[in-house]
């Protein structure tokens, strides 16, 4: 059974119950929930079985349990993720989305259906379909990225930039310069790389000419 989580007096949502700081806020969280059901670092993967995978989308709202069809729906749904963690990366310098990558994201367009909504207020804005498929559940998530793009929030929300990591973190720093989901662990960890790496180099370039590094043969 999934079960919430809470952090510093916020209740988190079920789903969202993987992550423990740096959240994004609603609906940009679901976005980020989804992409960090995959956890490089600890080798753990909500999607990677049939029986949590499937209870983890419908406790998202991204798709009915009991509809058929979720071989394929599972194989979509793990590939826009990674679609979704080439997007984000896009925010921390990363190149553009390659054919394969947009590939599963133009899919769900063309599977999904979208409707325009008018609600008592006045306002006009765009949701999807509401029928339980996985397609308008993920068109729900480019949905929340779009409006997060229109109003700036969607830089914020990053990879850390731990190669080996590659968590989706939200920035709410000042100066939006984050780079680490937590600097305590992958920040510390890549500087201390860097600085093992620049110290050997700096042994090798003090190395007489034709000598081998102290240890070689």
């Amino acid at each position: 059974m999934i079960t919430a989580a809470s952090l510093s007096g916020m209740t988190l949502p079920s789903w969202a119950s993987h992550l423990e700081s740096k959240l994004a806020p609603p609906p940009l969280l679901l976005v980020q929930a989804f992409v960090d059901t995959l956890d490089l670092d600890l080798h753990t993967d909500v999607l990677a079985h049939a029986d949590e995978a499937r209870a983890w989308l419908a406790d998202a709202g991204l798709r009915d349990a009991d509809r058929t069809g979720f071989d394929a729906d599972l194989r979509l749904a793990r590939a826009a993720r990674e679609s979704l963690r080439a997007l984000i990366g896009r925010n921390t310098g990363g190149p553009p989305l390659t054919e394969a990558e947009l590939r599963p994201l133009e899919q769900v367009t063309s599977q999904a259906a979208p409707r325009l909504r008018v609600a008592a207020d006045g306002g006009v804005g765009l949701g999807t379909g509401g029928a339980g498929r996985l397609a308008d559940g993920l068109a729900g998530l480019l949905l929340a990225v779009r409006d997060a793009q229109a109003d700036g929030s969607w830089e914020r929300l990053r990879l850390c930039g731990n190669p080996d990591c590659r968590w989706a973190f939200y920035d709410g720093s000042r100066g939006r310069q984050g780079a680490w989901c937590e600097m305590a662990s992958c920040g510390n960890r890549i500087k201390n790389r860097s600085l093992r790496a620049r110290r050997a180099q700096g042994i090798i370039q003090r190395q007489p000419h034709g000598a081998s590094p102290a240890g070689g043969p």
